[in-house]
């Protein structure tokens, strides 16, 4: 390696290890909540929608979300059933900087929306993903050297759902953390250097995997890890890997959890399409955590595109509008249809990014309980064809929006198009 390469090589190792509040490192963001702490972006935007900067129409298959550290973008792809693959591209132009294979594509029975799904988590100078046959591994995020390599359904005798993996690594300091499945070690800590065990949690019932990201939670005098199982929303000691509690009221019937728990404070807010929204207190009790229901409720956002909490107020879409309640109470504010209907959001300088999964489209909606207020919305030019293909094999548009450094990002089947939404 020659002088110009170690120094370009060591500028971007620089830039990885100083994200920035703009930065969007991992799955909805800086705290896994949906909000961007990013200013100066524009609250309106024209007819047409804001500036395309560049579109990209061979990404590959898939639903995954990107993360976006300075000036690289990271993305998971698919290609047939032989490869899922983590990307990295230039923010400038979307050109690709390097391509790592990590397995197969996850099998799916029914053979029902196959493709990547998780978006990798960047921390510092490595980056973390999680292919959807369970291949779990870390990678030199400047080259896509892959660091260590492990895979959840031979290692920890994983199982999933119908719909093979779609989980998001959490990186909490110097351990890794995610969800096999299965009785034995239904969720891992890892140590994130090595991928050597550290603890595992056995569920002795329900355990598959579901579709939802682990969160963090402070409540009860114990940090917590939450996510979704196939049959309740589950509470694990981040030190020990102890289960601390099980809520099964929002799952229902539900075959699908995929929506990322919404914690503030003790409370916890989950959601399904068929259980619906319920809210739970996390209360210290005999030496453990209860957590004891609230509300639950089919009129909130129950939507696989999650929601967001600002201010006491929760907003996010069920099957045909947008909604905004209140967080404590379950008290709807108000609701509207639009044209989008179903889809997921993300929250930036006092508005609501709405990316619709049934047509594609983009709004921008004013983060208000007041009332709905819509600041623009448009269409991304050239939509993959498979709208009006096998609905059953390619899915709709279910990644969720990005903003960072100025810019939108919204992904689809095989595209991915970058906007600058910055107000000067």
């Amino acid at each position: 390696m020659n002088r110009i390469h170690v120094a370009a090589f060591a500028s971007v190792v620089v830039a990885l290890a100083l994200l920035t509040a703009a930065d969007w490192p991992q799955w909805r963001g800086p705290n896994r909540d949906g909000i961007s702490k990013e200013t100066g972006l524009l609250k309106q935007w024209p007819e047409s929608g804001p500036k395309l900067l560049w579109q990209v129409k061979d990404l590959g298959d898939g639903y995954a979300t990107p993360a976006v550290v300075g000036n690289r973008l990271y993305v998971m792809s698919s290609t047939g059933t032989d490869n899922d693959m983590v990307k990295a591209m230039a923010t400038a132009d979307g050109k690709q900087v390097w391509s790592t294979r990590l397995g197969n594509v996850g099998p799916n029975r029914g053979q029902n929306y196959p493709g990547s799904r998780s978006t990798p988590t960047i921390d510092g100078d490595k980056l973390y993903a999680l292919g959807s046959d369970g291949d779990l591994a870390c990678l030199e995020a400047a080259t896509g050297k892959v660091v260590w390599q492990t895979n959840l359904r031979t290692t920890f005798s994983g199982k999933t759902g119908n719909w093979a993996y779609a989980e998001s690594p959490l990186i909490d300091g110097d351990t890794l953390v995610c969800t096999p499945g299965g009785p034995t070690a239904t969720m891992v800590a890892l140590n994130k250097k090595t991928g050597a065990p550290i603890w595992t949690c056995a569920v002795p019932e329900g355990n598959d995997a579901a579709y939802s990201s682990i969160t963090i939670v402070n409540a009860a005098g114990v940090k917590q890890y939450v996510t979704f199982l196939s049959k309740a929303l589950i509470g694990v000691e981040a030190k020990t890997g102890k289960l601390l509690w099980k809520y099964s009221g929002s799952v229902g019937a539900s075959p699908a959890n995929i929506a990322t728990p919404i914690a503030k404070n003790e409370f916890v807010y989950s959601a399904t399409g068929k259980g619906g929204g319920g809210l739970v207190q996390l209360k210290a009790s005999g030496g453990g955590v209860e957590a004891a229901e609230i509300y639950l409720s089919n009129k909130l956002p129950t939507a696989i595109g999650g929601a967001v909490e600002l201010n006491g107020y929760l907003y996010g879409t069920n099957t045909g509008s947008l909604i905004c309640a209140d967080f404590a109470t379950g008290d709807v504010k108000w609701q509207d249809g639009s044209s989008i209907k179903v889809g997921s959001l993300l929250y930036a300088d006092g508005c609501l990014y709405w990316h619709g999964q049934e047509t594609g489209e983009v709004a921008l909606v004013e983060a208000t309980p007041d009332a709905y207020r819509e600041e623009g919305k448009f269409t991304p030019p050239d939509m993959p064809a498979r709208r009006s293909s096998d609905e059953k094999m390619n899915g709709k548009a279910w990644a969720y929006p990005v903003v960072a450094n100025g810019r939108l990002y919204i992904r689809d089947w095989n595209c991915l198009w970058c906007y600058d939404i910055k107000a000067n």
